[in-house]
């Protein structure tokens, strides 16, 4: 090995180099966070202003990450957030955690990657690890970092090491973290997954080297497709049995009693997050340029996106039995965030479902003690309504579509409003004015009247 290779490596293990994060989002700040808690110095690089400001203020915009964590980080000296790229001159390990979005089109938007790059070619240090942390298709390693610092003369595994350790945040989750969840780390080189391996292992409890950067690449998509299909296949089952009139939440609690061979998925109202809306999309983009077409994917696509109509169209069939009509319905969607107990809306589906009801001509609100606001399709800032059960009492219909912790669901159930519960939360309230996905309407009117009848 070089003598770039010995002098970073020397640093990671005596903790003297110095750590570069580039974003600091839902993956980028718990990062830089965790490397701080095991005695590195870092440098958080991000080009929005107001995130640095509220770091240095100890302002969290993170779930995961608490106020009083950050005063801690913050006070150790060993944290410096900027927005000037120009610090990656005395980075020696840089760990690259951008957006990876889709276009209009579904295609891969790399721009923020090249962004990145771009700076790196203009400030880096010689003997630099990267990392890239950011979902991505296989090959954008070597084809976005890798050449464009070659082509400038730069030899991988001995001017600059290269290596990709996809991101695995699952934010609000209060068992698995950044330390303790298990980093799939691939290097270019032999040099570089050794010091990719040495580092990460200093602030990751488990790492697993794989032999390549696509292969890591390929491994994130895999989780994430192997998500979104099952999801989708769910999804489509819930609609099977909403038409059958069979009860889809029965049948995979009884499901799932079976101790091996299954485990249970379960439907919603479509699917959010950052990665399993758009990470299979990267995949089917990437094999189309092997003439290779995926249908599970473009499948799964489809049918996780179509479930927000299928939500309002259940509300429609709902209101229809109270001789009521979506249009100048006063609807009350309960939870905007993608998930549970967060205030991340990105991709979520109840985003969708709010402009599908008011293309239907309602007249929408939402209640989320997380999200207090979001922007809709217009530009125009939506803002939560306050927690007001006798309020929630003049909707014609309340349609819960984030099931968080901190809904008093009873007292809910018990306004005798007409809802819609696409997530089961409501399963402990068997009432008439309840419905379920994956249960018809008809069904449960029947077994209503068969029980006064009764």
């Amino acid at each position: 090995m070089n003598k770039q290779y010995r002098t970073l490596l020397e640093a990671i293990e005596s903790k003297n180099a110095v750590l570069g994060v580039v974003g600091l989002g839902y993956v980028g700040l718990p990062l830089a966070v965790e490397m701080v808690k095991k005695g590195f110095k870092v440098v958080g690089i991000d080009l929005d202003a107001s995130k640095i400001d509220k770091i240095y203020r100890g302002e969290s915009y993170i779930h995961d990450i608490s106020p009083e964590t950050l005063v801690e980080v913050m006070g150790t000296g060993r944290f410096k957030p900027t927005a000037d790229y120009a610090s990656l001159r005395e980075i020696d390990a840089i760990s690259i955690c951008v957006p990876t979005p889709l276009s209009e089109n579904q295609d891969p938007d790399t721009s923020y990657i090249v962004t990145v790059v771009d700076q790196i070619k203009r400030y880096m240090k010689k003997g630099v690890l990267i990392t890239l942390e950011s979902t991505t298709y296989p090959g954008t390693t070597e084809e976005l970092i890798q050449r464009e610092l070659e082509a400038l003369g730069h030899v991988v595994g001995e001017d600059f090491f290269l290596c990709f350790s996809p991101e695995r945040v699952d934010p609000s989750n209060t068992k698995f973290n950044t330390f303790n969840t298990p980093k799939v780390i691939g290097g270019t080189t032999e040099a570089c997954l050794a010091l990719g391996n040495a580092l990460y292992s200093k602030y990751v409890e488990t790492v697993v080297p794989v032999s390549s950067p696509k292969v890591a690449e390929m491994s994130k998509l895999l989780e994430n497709t192997f998500r979104s299909v099952n999801i989708a296949f769910i999804n489509e089952m819930a609609m099977m049995c909403d038409r059958m009139g069979i009860d889809i939440w029965e049948v995979i609690d009884a499901a799932k009693t079976k101790p091996f061979g299954f485990m249970p998925f379960y439907p919603g109202p479509g699917i959010g997050g950052h990665c399993i809306p758009l990470d299979p999309m990267y995949l089917s983009w990437k094999a189309k340029g092997f003439r290779f077409y995926s249908q599970f994917i473009e499948l799964a696509q489809s049918t996780n996106d179509n479930m927000p109509y299928y939500v309002v169209n259940k509300t429609s069939k709902i209101l229809n039995e109270y001789a009521k009509s979506i249009k100048k319905s006063n609807i009350l969607i309960l939870g905007m965030a993608y998930k549970p107990d967060i205030a991340d809306l990105r991709e979520s589906p109840a985003l969708e479902v709010y402009e599908l009801y008011k293309d239907s001509g309602a007249a929408v609100e939402y209640y989320d003690p997380h999200a207090s606001s979001f922007r809709d399709k217009n530009g125009v800032t939506v803002y939560s309504v306050q927690y007001d059960l006798e309020k929630f009492k003049s909707y014609d219909c309340i349609v819960l579509v984030t099931n968080h912790s901190s809904l008093d669901y009873g007292a809910i159930a018990h306004l005798g409003v007409p809802i819609v519960d696409t997530r089961n939360a409501f399963r402990d309230f068997r009432l008439p004015h309840i419905y379920k996905i994956g249960h018809s309407v008809q069904h449960v009117l029947q077994q209503d009247e068969a029980l006064i009848v009764g």
